[in-house]
């Protein structure tokens, strides 16, 4: 039997979630500005939740409907099989948001679909009251351009934290996030792998994680783990695929650098546990000395900008002479997030692609530059 999921991520990425849908084997439907529908067995819930790098949650979509009034919303509601999934005993609170519609108030339309699932199961277990003491089935709803989307969360714990880093990072970028910028800079085997403002290295473990093929929630739990509709074995069986495909022979390899003491421990910790001391170097290096050292090369970097650290006049003054400094790498490919539409003037070189990305809500773009930069 096949059920119908939605995976949110930041907004830009929805292409690559996609794609990482798709290498799971699943059958997409639709595509939404940060969101992807798709189809799958039961065993999708513990598969997407373990190997998902891009996704923020995965929610199983229970139902989707016009909802211009709240009997619109109470009335789709209803008619949804809520118990396909809720237990007499379970527990179901309701949160959601809305965006371009009608139905604005968040709390009167949690309050109208709370009604409309207890109004649900009630009928359904002839039962008029419920103690909610049993397993937690998060249930959310989009309302988007009155059209109403109702979901059960299946991940609980956003996705994008995978577990390795200290809960407080000086502005780190999301692990999702991450992992979209070193796929989209084609990280490979015998090509180093260089962030020289790595933070907590945040981006080089991703890449490691990619290149490892190693799954991002491999260590992690879920909410959906006490689903009854799932079982022990469907997750036993997903962990034991991810385990079994981790590339145990991988050359890669990554340098993380930093002049902050204090991001090199954070860096080191998250590297130690995320297992990737065998990928990835840390240690402390000015990003305006790095040099070759007679290899090929990719650097994917997070620099500092104004509306993050520092100010701004700081930020373009270090955006100029990482420019003139990155231009001594050679061939080497360089690619640079940064919320700073101007970069490219300061940084003295057009990008040879640009793409408008999202770190959390502040708007970003990442310059790629991959091709060889020829003076005439």
């Amino acid at each position: 039997m096949n059920f119908k999921f939605m995976a949110t991520c930041l907004f830009g990425l929805e292409h690559i979630l996609g794609e990482e849908i798709d290498a799971l084997g699943y059958k997409r439907i639709e595509t939404i500005d940060g969101h992807v529908i798709f189809e799958g067995d039961i065993s999708a819930i513990p598969r997407s939740n373990i190997w998902l790098r891009t996704a923020e949650r995965v929610f199983i979509l229970v139902g989707r409907y016009k909802a211009e009034t709240f009997t619109d919303l109470f009335d789709g509601a209803y008619y949804l099989p809520w118990e396909e999934w809720i237990g007499k005993n379970d527990t179901f609170p309701v949160k959601g948001h809305s965006v371009k519609s009608r139905l604005y108030s968040i709390p009167d339309c949690q309050s109208i679909v709370k009604k409309a699932v207890v109004k649900r199961l009630s009928d359904k277990y002839g039962v008029s009251w419920f103690s909610e003491t049993g397993t937690k089935y998060q249930i959310e709803f989009l309302i988007l351009k009155d059209e109403a989307f109702l979901m059960i969360d299946t991940s609980g714990i956003a996705l994008h934290k995978r577990g390795y880093r200290p809960q407080t990072t000086i502005s780190p970028i999301r692990e999702t996030l991450a992992a979209a910028l070193a796929k989209l800079a084609r990280p490979r085997e015998d090509v180093l792998f260089w962030d020289p403002f790595c933070g907590s290295a945040t981006i080089p473990i991703e890449a490691s994680l990619i290149m490892t093929n190693t799954a991002p929630g491999i260590g992690r739990g879920f909410i959906s783990e006490g689903f009854s509709n799932i079982g022990e074995t469907a997750w036993k069986n997903a962990r034991e695929e991810a385990k079994s495909l981790v590339k145990c022979d991988s050359s890669f390899e990554a340098y993380a650098s930093d002049i902050d003491e204090d991001a090199l421990k954070s860096a080191r910790s998250a590297v130690s546990k995320a297992g990737m001391n065998a990928h990835i170097k840390v240690f402390k290096k000015n990003a305006l000395e790095i040099e070759t050292e007679g290899r090929r090369g990719t650097v994917v970097c997070n620099p500092p900008y104004g509306e993050r650290l520092g100010t701004l006049s700081e930020a373009e003054e270090l955006y100029k002479r990482m420019g003139a400094h990155f231009k001594t790498l050679g061939s080497w490919q360089i690619y640079v997030i940064t919320s700073h539409e101007r970069f490219e003037r300061l940084y003295g070189r057009r990008a040879d692609k640009v793409r408008k990305l999202y770190n959390g809500m502040i708007p970003c773009y990442y310059y790629q530059f991959f091709k060889k930069d020829i003076k005439k």
